[in-house]
């Protein structure tokens, strides 16, 4: 039966995650990159949610949460009937089906334009258009059915409450394989035009991540009221785990890491966001930030790949923190959906499911990623001219500007 209640939030909820896409990543991204090149990423982010919203109705949510084929992939091609949408859905029986399809569908999106951020200021605009439907079909929709839609890793037991896999997870490697495959800027250095973009970007962050935690629990109730609880503790860790690091290592905080252990505590608790209590997502969220600050400041030079906002370092490592820090500390009081308890308590089905959830994630998306990019890059080319790289995306891409020329 349908409840106006659960309705009214999951509606927000969707308003809210959004607002992550179109602004929040594309202002987070903005603030950090050239004056030269703001107006291009941000643009990279805002087409990636207008290609996603046509392509999942197209076939990408029938092919995730329509049926199942060996645990591989769903069965129903099409969901452009709006009519066949109305009744709800089997994965949240008290909203309109249309509701959860339009609700997943902000997941899908804001996975595509995290990816991004590895490839600005270098990449070509048409070459990433061609690439966002390739990869939401070869990699979002078979993950994304494995985990969340009767596919084979749901059916092992792999629990994914809000993303951590199927978001954060896939766009951090796929991230990585594609700033591999492109190769590093010709200038690497971080020169944030404008830190107060990235300011205001993580903010709206901040705030839509209640959407897409809070939101996961698909009702209005205790479930996501304790989502959101742990979502704030973790992000609230992260950041303060981030400035601590900074304070070892350089002997002074910075607003650029406060925010980006921010965003560390918010991703690795997503997977958890619906399975662990307060003390776990302390502890997730601090643990994320600081193994995210390595990654970004010692194994990214070590390796020397371009990662440019460092969506690896950041999303794809806070999603195998908090995937499994699921195997860890899930209590099953909390979530009656949960079929186990965490290592913690002493069960280990659960954490080795977490492992194999992440391991099989990991080698699918990197592969067919690498692939998909190798590809592209042979067949038109995935990067820029040196001469508009050097000289700025933005005027040589699409002839604007986001400042006064003088």
């Amino acid at each position: 039966m349908l409840n106006s209640g659960d309705t009214a939030w999951m509606l927000i909820s969707t308003a809210l995650v959004i607002l992550m896409t179109i602004p929040g990543v594309a202002m987070f991204y903005s603030g950090l990159t050239k004056r030269e090149n703001v107006l291009n990423t941000i643009f990279l982010s805002f087409v990636s949610f207008g290609v996603v919203s046509l392509l999942w109705f197209l076939f990408g949510y029938g092919l995730i949460f329509g049926g199942d084929i060996s645990g591989i992939l769903g069965t129903q091609i099409s969901s452009i009937s709006l009519t066949s949408l109305k009744s709800a859905s089997e994965y949240a029986p008290t909203i309109p089906g249309g509701l959860f399809a339009i609700f997943q569908m902000t997941f899908a999106a804001i996975t595509v334009a995290l990816i991004s951020g590895a490839v600005v200021e270098r990449i070509r605009f048409s070459s990433w258009i061609i690439f966002i439907p390739l990869w939401f079909t070869f990699v979002y929709v078979p993950v994304a059915h494995w985990v969340w839609g009767g596919g084979f890793l749901q059916s092992l037991g792999v629990y994914d409450f809000a993303g951590g896999i199927v978001v954060h997870l896939t766009s951090g490697i796929a991230a990585l394989a594609l700033a591999l495959v492109i190769g590093p800027r010709h200038d690497q250095k971080l020169m944030p035009h404008h830190l107060g973009y990235s300011v205001i970007g993580t903010g709206l962050l901040w705030f839509g991540w209640f959407g897409f935690n809070a939101g996961s629990a698909l009702s209005a109730g205790n479930l996501a009221t304790d989502a959101m609880i742990v979502t704030n503790t973790s992000a609230a860790a992260g950041m303060l785990g981030w400035m601590l690091m900074d304070r070892i290592k350089t002997g002074k905080p910075t607003l650029l890491g406060a925010l980006s252990g921010a965003v560390a505590g918010l991703a690795s608790i997503t997977p958890a966001a619906g399975f662990v209590d307060i003390g776990a997502s302390i502890f997730i969220g601090f643990l994320a930030s600081m193994i995210c600050y390595l990654a970004v400041s010692w194994l990214k030079p070590l390796l020397g790949y371009d990662d440019a906002l460092d969506v690896f370092g950041i999303h794809g490592v806070s999603g195998v923190i908090g995937t499994i820090g699921v195997g860890l500390f899930a209590i099953p009081a909390l979530n009656p959906a949960l079929s186990g308890s965490g290592l913690i308590t002493g069960s280990t089905a659960l954490f080795t499911s977490q492992v194999i959830g992440v391991v099989t994630v990991v080698i699918y998306t990197f592969t067919v990623t690498y692939i998909l990019a190798s590809l592209l890059k042979k067949w038109r080319g995935l990067r820029v001219e040196r001469e508009d790289e050097i000289q700025g995306l933005d005027i040589n891409l699409h002839e604007e500007t986001g400042y006064r020329l003088t």
